[in-house]
């Protein structure tokens, strides 16, 4: 498929074949057997063995594709890797919606991370503090030394900031940011190597004692901003029309703005879907929960990640900020070959660009869960995805699974006695199916 023939927007997608959907997945990205065989078999056990330490096996999670995604006028696939039911499905369906806005619009707001380097025992703060102002052109190029390939490709150390904490348990210390461009890395290696090449210098600089060297999680230096408009009309069901809907869902975002409470379950929800992208690539999912949780209790009390409210013309506009540093070279995504093929399949050129469709998941996910909740319940979307997990738990074939699916869902009873039941009639002669009363209450 070339460019402009290629379309996000795949209708049915989630009742085709596993091979139909490989087979579509496969064209839209050029892969070559042997990474459409990596999908199926994933890591291998000695190449596990090579990345973490101890290692006596695999654990593997389902991915899958999230469709409709527009981002900036470009058309995308999202692989994710997530096991909990409904985050595909209800990504994919408010991509749709925003889709028929125009689509996601995002910006990256700067690509540096931070190198922290922690100094103590010092006679002075102030005079320390100056002292690093006047040294600062010779410890970067000191950092800059250290990380040759970064600058190379057009990266490195562009400057100092220097925080100072007067009073603290261990006493006064003085904390060095030094600020780094790490391109197209995720850049945790290079930054820690800076922090800790750097301490000798930064404690002839100072007179003081270095003691922590090590990157922060908190990326507020390389933020993605990302914001949708959904039509009205798009938003009905379950009864309600568009603009129902919207006021139910502004409701539910108050809440979340004034409640930490609520707030860490909505934030969840955003977390969900830029988690899976993120494991599907192969970076540190769990730096991006530790810096959006931080982002989000920097106003000083516990809050939402997205706002919304609604337009002049009645739609709904939806916007995330979030501090989002990944990659796409170095690390899994390049040792892991299923990470590999998952950027194929996103066709990404920069890890900016990475960012900001992890960023667009998350507000597609936030979308899904607040109209979910506020329509229908999150339990109705739940409930075909968990009976069909009850289904293959207690032991049933692909070609099984439906029927006892479908009859779970029918009774309203999933649980895993009535799947095995279920299971059972269908496999005995008879083959009748007869509704049990559901004891589990």
């Amino acid at each position: 498929m070339t460019e402009p023939d290629r379309s996000s927007r795949i209708s049915g997608f989630h009742t085709w074949t596993v091979a139909q959907r490989q087979q579509a997945v496969q064209e839209w990205a050029a892969l070559r057997p042997e990474e459409i065989a990596a999908l199926e078999s994933g890591l291998s056990l000695l190449r596990a063995d090579k990345m973490i330490e101890n290692v006596i096996g695999q654990h593997a999670l389902p991915l899958g594709i999230a469709t409709n995604f527009l981002v900036n006028g470009r058309d995308y696939l999202v692989p994710m890797v997530i096991e909990e039911p409904s985050v595909v499905a209800g990504a994919s369906f408010a991509a749709r919606l925003f889709r028929a806005g125009g689509g996601f619009k995002c910006q990256s707001l700067g690509r540096e991370m931070i190198a922290q380097i922690q100094v103590l025992d010092l006679d002075s703060l102030e005079e320390a503090q100056k002292q690093l102002r006047e040294a600062e052109a010779r410890i970067l190029r000191r950092a800059n030394f250290l990380q040759p390939g970064m600058m190379a490709r057009g990266g490195g150390a562009k400057s100092l900031e220097v925080r100072v904490f007067p009073e603290t348990p261990a006493g006064p210390m003085l904390i060095v940011h030094v600020l780094v461009d790490t391109v197209d890395a995720m850049g945790a290696n290079a930054l820690n190597s800076i922090a800790e090449g750097l301490a000798p210098m930064v404690e002839e600089v100072t007179g003081g004692r270095v003691n922590l060297r090590i990157l922060s999680n908190l990326s507020d230096r390389r933020m993605v901003r990302v914001e949708g408009r959904v039509p009205a009309e798009t938003l009905a069901g379950n009864g309600l029309d568009g603009q129902q809907v919207i006021r139910h869902i502004l409701e539910a975002a108050a809440l979340a703005e004034v409640d930490p409470y609520r707030a860490a379950t909505h934030n969840k929800g955003i977390m969900n879907g830029m988690d899976a992208v993120a494991i599907a690539t192969g970076n540190d999912w769990r730096a991006l929960e530790a810096g959006a949780h931080a982002c989000a209790a920097r106003p000083g009390r516990y809050t939402s990640l997205t706002r919304w409210q609604e337009t002049e013309n009645g739609d709904l506009a939806g916007s995330l900020e979030v501090p989002l540093a990944v990659g796409i070279v170095g690390g899994a995504t390049q040792s892991h070959p299923t990470a590999r093929v998952a950027l194929r399949i996103l066709g990404v050129e920069t890890a900016a660009e990475l960012a900001q469709v992890i960023a667009a998941v998350g507000l597609a996910q936030n979308l899904a869960a607040l109209r979910a909740l506020t329509t229908e319940g999150i339990q109705r979307g739940h409930m075909a995805l968990h009976a069909r997990q009850m289904a293959i738990a207690a032991g049933a074939r692909p070609d099984e699974a439906d029927i006892v699916v479908d009859q779970m869902v029918k009774e309203q009873d999933i649980r895993p006695q009535r799947a095995r039941d279920v299971l059972d009639a269908l496999r005995s002669h008879s083959g009748a199916i007869h509704p049990m009363e559901n004891t589990d209450q």
